[in-house]
């Protein structure tokens, strides 16, 4: 996207996090669409990917979202049957989510979206990395500050 001229949000910090966010999201659309995924069920596979079989509140807890936006989206990937759900046998309150085999395949084969993304930064990994570390910091910090 070219950039506007004379752009008076481009001296706000909050507009260049969001304008990259989206610029993200829309090179990340093509490689998920491809997959059927949106970018909130690549998330969820990548982290039942690492670690499967994960409570529901833990899963929130890693992706920022609360059960009213996370229920809706596990209950769309378990109808596509890419999740299943089930209840803990030690609390019963507690709704336990893991990958079914067709969603283990498919988080397989998303396992070369990094890369892709990577290359298409066309940044030194070092400058990546400083990146993360700053942008991370900068959520924690906002979190708090909002609590």
């Amino acid at each position: 996207m070219d950039k506007q001229a004379d752009n008076p949000l481009d001296d706000f910090f909050c507009f260049s996090i969001y304008s990259a966010g989206l610029a993200l999201n829309r090179f990340y659309k093509p490689l998920l669409d491809k997959l059927g995924l949106t970018y909130l069920q690549y998330l969820l596979l990548v982290l039942l990917r690492e670690r499967d079989d994960q409570t529901v509140s833990g899963i929130g807890d890693q992706l920022f979202l609360e059960s009213s936006t996370l229920t809706p989206l596990i209950k769309r990937m378990e109808s596509a049957g890419l999740v299943s759900r089930r209840r803990d046998t030690k609390d019963e309150r507690v709704v336990r989510v893991s990958l079914t085999e067709s969603g283990k395949a498919l988080a397989q084969e998303a396992t070369c979206i990094p890369m892709e993304v990577f290359t298409a930064m066309e940044m030194p990994l070092d400058d990546i990395r400083e990146a993360e570390i700053g942008f991370k910091k900068l959520r924690d910090q906002m979190f708090k500050a909002a609590r």
